[in-house]
């Protein structure tokens, strides 16, 4: 059966109309595993002998020390990034497959999950050090073993609570908090948690405790996700009450005001597009790490005019990177209107546009590290008004995944509001002004290279037509393509 399975899910992978969007993300998504591999294998080899070095102890006890953090960031970034198995239930259920069969396979897929065996490449190497350097090899093998347990119990944990923000939202910030107390001396979590790692070594016969929790999760995971198996219940659609809102002002500006209200009704009514502008408020903030020195190695130049793109730019990557897919539900109706795609894609581009002044005027308070830090935020904001934010409606002509407005399962992940995909798309927008500003500041001086990338940003007002109609004729081009993809379920 789990052949069978396998086979379905493989068909429409092939068969997907984003089948060649998909294919080359996957293919640029597989270097960043890659990435992640050599940082882990760097550190299962390097941590023994960079701790011993450094005098700080014995390094199976202070990595013991610090292992709650490295467990809290893991949870984190799984919840932010793990994509959710998704089998095609609903077909399934008019045919004769077993519930439990089902509901089996879903939880298989989580456990070959990358973000699982990922971290066999820290804790292999490290053990290997730990046989090595004498420690004693049941300790050794009952340690190892526990955090294999405690990896795959955040795994379940993840599945239970994905689209359950609220608990993320506490947790992170309990993490946030817990790692500022320590840093400025007000507690210390590490105090109570080192002893419990430390058992584990201590104790070998202690790693059963964490397969046991192990063992209760899958099994409540499992109940749960089959007890909620009927379309009347857990994969029912959630249905709210209506609420109508005056925006009238908008209609002196058209049918370019139509759309405007519709997006902005959309924003506030929907998870999906709420969290698109939460996240982008919260990119605000990202510059906090480049233009404080908190970072030794975000100090350079070039690094101040990538956090500026972020800075004012987060709405603009988030929302703006799935145009039309935030229309995808109405988005057939809406074609057979006699409308017009050029003011269709100027509601968006003056939508993004506004968050992006929003932004720019809320990211005021950088002045405080100084004219060069708004300066970076302030040219970051010209060169998304007058290049990214075509290049975001562009790149959505292909992107044709149908977003589900209803849900708000992650603001990452394959969640299409700003995910792994995303990220990825925005790589050439980064990469160019960091280009551009090298030019100048290598050439003349800093000033030219920022005066660079604002001029750049400027001379894209000078083809705005073009550029529109070029875009406008894409759209046009890939119109049925995309209807068949929203079709898709």
């Amino acid at each position: 059966m789990f052949k069978h399975f396998f086979s379905l899910q493989w068909k429409s992978f092939f068969r997907s109309a984003s089948f060649k969007t998909e294919i080359w993300f996957k293919i640029l998504m597989l270097f960043g595993a890659l990435y992640f591999i050599a940082v882990f294998l760097s550190l299962g080899f390097g941590a023994y002998f960079m701790i011993e070095k450094s005098g700080l102890g014995d390094p199976l006890r202070v990595v013991n020390q610090f292992m709650i953090y490295y467990l809290a960031f893991e949870l984190v970034f799984r919840y932010m990034l793990q994509k959710m198995p998704v089998t095609n239930i609903k077909p399934l259920l008019y045919l004769p497959f077993k519930k439990r069969e089902v509901v089996n396979y879903s939880l298989g897929k989580t456990i070959v999950s990358f973000f699982n065996w990922m971290h066999a490449f820290f804790f292999i190497p490290f053990s290997i050090i730990l046989l090595v350097k004498d420690y004693n090899a049941m300790g050794v093998i009952g340690w190892h073993l526990a955090f294999l347990a405690i990896i795959y119990c955040f795994n379940f944990i993840n599945v239970l609570v994905n689209n359950k923000d609220p608990f993320f939202y506490v947790f992170a910030g309990l993490v946030v908090f817990l790692g500022i107390s320590q840093y400025n001396g007000w507690f210390d979590i590490t105090i109570y948690t080192k002893p419990i790692f430390n058992f584990f070594y201590d104790v070998p016969y202690s790693a059963l405790i964490p397969w046991v929790v192990l063992l209760l999760l899958y099994f409540i995971t499992f109940n749960y996700f089959k007890k909620h198996m009927f379309l009347d219940g857990g994969l029912a659609v959630k249905k709210e009450e209506a609420k109508t809102e005056n925006l009238d002002w908008l209609n002196r500006f058209g049918n370019l005001g139509t759309f405007l209200k519709n997006d902005i009704k959309l924003i506030k009514r929907n998870k999906r597009s709420r969290t698109a502008v939460i996240m982008g408020f919260f990119f605000i903030f990202y510059g906090l790490l480049f233009f404080t020195g908190s970072i030794e190695v975000y100090d350079g130049p070039f690094w101040r005019v990538f956090a500026g793109i972020f800075v004012t730019g987060g709405f603009l990557f988030s929302f703006g990177q799935y145009v039309p897919s935030w229309d995808s539900s109405y988005y057939p109706l809406m074609m057979s209107q006699n409308i017009k795609y050029s003011e269709y894609l100027h509601s968006k581009w003056y939508l993004v546009i506004i968050a992006t002044i929003i932004s720019t005027v809320l990211a005021s308070f950088y002045l405080y590290f100084g004219w060069e830090a708004y300066a970076a935020v302030l040219v970051g904001a010209i060169y998304n008004i007058g290049i990214n934010a075509y290049l975001v409606l562009w790149g959505g002509a292909y992107v044709k995944t149908p977003i589900d407005l209803t849900s708000n399962k992650k603001a990452f992940g394959d969640k299409q509001a700003f995910n792994s995909k995303t990220l990825l798309l925005t790589l050439p927008k980064l990469l160019l002004p960091m280009l551009i500003y090298a030019i100048g500041h290598f050439t003349i001086s800093p000033l030219a290279g920022y005066l660079f990338v604002a001029a750049f940003g400027l001379a894209g007002f000078i083809f705005k037509n073009r550029v529109f109609k070029l875009i406008e004729e894409i759209y046009k081009k890939e119109k049925y393509k995309t209807l068949k993809a929203y079709k898709q379920k």
